[in-house]
């Protein structure tokens, strides 16, 4: 069967898979440039094509590695919505009295609409899990929502205060039940009395069961926070060997120096993944009378020089956490690319919300070489600058009409 043709694309290096079958392209700005050939719906490989003009990127599909479609879009019935982390737990927590069915139905389907139209195909939303360890109705609503969706996948993840966790056969409950009906184990630590204790817990049940972990860790610049180092230690004492997301970490902003070497080297040590999520923690955090003067971001691109894989992710959206907002890795990545100062090329940068983000959920990797033309997504944007910066429709599907048959 004669090969398929999609002409002048580039595609981000680190993104493409098979650096040998990339020798000779040329390169431009952390991309390859040229002519993808199809197989059987499938990327057989690139090769050096003729310019049209504009080159068009192409990337695999976006991860949403970090939300809450449990919570989002309530913000337009709530009122008085402003201050820290913990006014907006409260915030939130007041608005679940009009958590129905129907409610949770229709507002996880929006979200997940959202994140499909922005080019995902994998999400993980945290679900909050009710103190006495049942299981809450959104666990289920959102499953039912993601079967009415073929072309997403969703991972839930059970967010539970730590010292809840440390209570005895807590996380063995949890986890139990999550074993069950699919999903992660997970759990919110800062600055919990029984911290060690439940994360010991949920470490120990997650790895008799199999399952993945997300924590919501050190969400807070105060001193003192020490969740990340924590994890990481019981991680590396334990042998845990699934996959282990912390998302947030904004107070290791107040590491510096020998200490965050050696922190960061402990981290990458114990294979964990860190999540930035700047929309809620640039809207949260530093708050004081006036306007913030520090930004509510993690260590990325320390982290990243440190060997520890990171994501972006768009976590709260039009809720007490953020009120404004989508679900959209590219617009968080854009963001974080603002906050963080992560400079071009943003090839590097384009795993966090791609390859990284995937493997981070336990996911493999996702080259563009040989992939499906179901796993990836193009966009008209001719950079990764115009890529990133949202000037450009989002990324889409790739269409008959975009391919051309060729005799090779």
């Amino acid at each position: 069967m004669n090969a398929e043709i999609l002409r002048d694309v580039l595609v981000p290096e680190g993104l493409f898979g098979a650096p040998e079958a990339a020798a000779g392209l040329p390169r431009e700005d952390g991309c390859l440039r040229g002519d993808l050939v199809l197989r059987d719906g499938r990327v057989a490989g690139m090769v050096r094509g003729a310019a049209q003009g504009r080159p068009r990127v192409v990337i695999p599909a976006l991860v949403e590695a970090h939300c809450h479609l449990d919570k989002c879009h309530t913000i337009g019935r709530m009122t008085g919505i402003g201050g820290d982390l913990r006014a907006a737990i409260q915030a939130q927590a007041a608005d679940k009295a009009h958590w129905t069915a129907a409610d949770l139905r229709a507002r996880i389907g929006r979200g997940m609409d959202e994140a499909m139209a922005a080019g995902c195909d994998l999400v993980r939303s945290h679900v909050d899990w009710p103190e006495d360890g049942r299981p809450p109705l959104a666990w289920s609503v959102m499953a039912e929502a993601a079967q009415d969706r073929p072309g997403l996948e969703l991972d839930r993840a059970a967010l539970m205060a730590v010292d809840l966790l440390a209570e005895p056969g807590m996380a063995e409950r949890v986890a139990g039940h999550i074993a069950a009906t699919g999903g992660t184990m997970g759990a919110f630590v800062l600055d919990h009395a029984r911290r060690e204790d439940g994360l010991r817990a949920v470490i120990e049940a997650a790895g008799r069961h199999g399952l993945a972990l997300d924590f919501h860790v050190d969400e807070g610049l105060a001193d003192g926070l020490d969740g990340l180092g924590l994890i990481a230690e019981l991680v590396i004492e334990t042998g845990f060997d699934g996959p282990v997301l912390c998302g947030h970490c904004c107070s290791l902003m107040n590491v510096d120096g020998p200490a965050l070497d050696r922190l960061i080297e402990r981290i990458a040590r114990a294979g964990i993944c860190v999540t930035a999520l700047p929309t809620t923690n640039l809207y949260l955090q530093g708050r004081g009378p006036g306007t913030p003067d520090r930004r509510g971001l993690t260590r990325l691109r320390e982290l990243a020089a440190g060997g520890v894989p990171i994501a972006v992710a768009s976590d709260n959206v039009g809720d007490a956490f953020c009120p404004t907002g989508w679900h959209d890795p590219l617009a968080a990545l854009n963001l974080a690319v603002l906050a963080g100062h992560l400079d071009p090329p943003f090839a590097r940068w384009l795993p966090a919300v791609t390859h990284d983000a995937a493997r981070a959920l336990g996911r493999p990797a996702r080259p563009v070489l040989d992939a499906p033309l179901s796993a990836l997504r193009l966009s008209a944007a001719p950079d990764l600058p115009g890529l990133v910066s949202g000037r450009f429709a989002p990324p889409r599907a790739i269409a008959p009409a975009d391919i051309e048959p060729t005799g090779i």
